[in-house]
């Protein structure tokens, strides 16, 4: 068995492994996401790049799933060029996969910066402004973090659950989620607003959060009131709207 070094240890390694697995043995982590040890090696993510010196030779960055121990070999699993090496491989998966948790942990986690993560967010404000020239609301702003805006929620749970800001993005960066009887509306892993929802009284749906209802009826007070007060949805409204017309139509007749 070839005798290896290894981060300045000396061990004895299985000449017919690959280091990768010879370096997971020793409790060394290293990242990889193409290697399977029921597979041959491909190389293809490059994440498992480590530093390599054979006898007489320079160092080298190699990838630790496909080369195999040699006499005398020594290998350096976290310097200045293997994170360099790593840094780019991360980078590269990440604009084939930009959303990809799994890629985004295994880098935070061998200390990689990969830059933010896209939010699809292009600093428009026209969510900003719907909400607060239109809706009133008020509960978005820009701020700034590490010298990069981003849309996020003013503090105080200012957020009523119409969902204009959902509706008005350009690219669909904020997104409206009704579950269990919460709407929940969020930009990023950012939560803008959850709110409960009412029930319409006639077919029992979710449709309107009580913020939402209540904006509307302050929006409103001034004008002269000659509907009754109900908690129907849209659909309900106009069905029920419809059937009083055609029953007062056939008085009529």
């Amino acid at each position: 068995m070839p005798e290896i070094i290894v981060s300045d240890q000396r061990i004895q390694a299985d000449e017919d492994k690959p280091i990768i697995e010879i370096l997971r043995k020793q409790g060394i982590e290293v990242p990889a996401m193409c290697y399977h040890p029921a597979l041959s090696p491909a190389g293809e993510c490059k994440l498992c790049a480590v530093e390599v010196v054979y006898p007489e030779k320079p160092a080298q960055v190699k990838l630790s799933c496909v080369i195999k121990p040699a006499e005398g070999m020594e290998i350096q699993t976290d310097n200045q060029r293997v994170q360099r090496a790593r840094t780019t491989a991360f980078r590269n998966l990440a604009k084939f996969a930009p959303e990809s948790g799994v890629i985004r942990r295994l880098a935070e986690k061998h200390g990689i910066d990969i830059g933010p993560p896209p939010d699809e967010c292009i600093r428009c404000r026209l969510c900003i402004r719907a909400c607060k020239e239109l809706v009133g609301a008020n509960a978005l702003k820009i701020e700034k973090r590490n010298g990069i805006r981003y849309v996020a929620p003013r503090p105080g749970n200012r957020c009523i659950g119409c969902g204009t800001c959902a509706s008005i993005c350009p690219t669909g960066a904020i997104r409206q989620e009704d579950q269990n009887g919460l709407r929940i509306i969020s930009i990023r892993d950012e939560i803008i607003g959850q709110n409960p929802l009412l029930q319409c009284e006639n077919c029992g749906r979710y449709f309107a959060t009580p913020k939402f209802l209540s904006r509307i009826e302050e929006r409103t007070e001034d004008h002269p009131h000659v509907k009754e007060h109900h908690r129907y949805c849209p659909t309900c409204a106009k069905l029920l709207s419809d059937r009083i017309k055609s029953a007062s139509r056939m008085k009529k007749i």
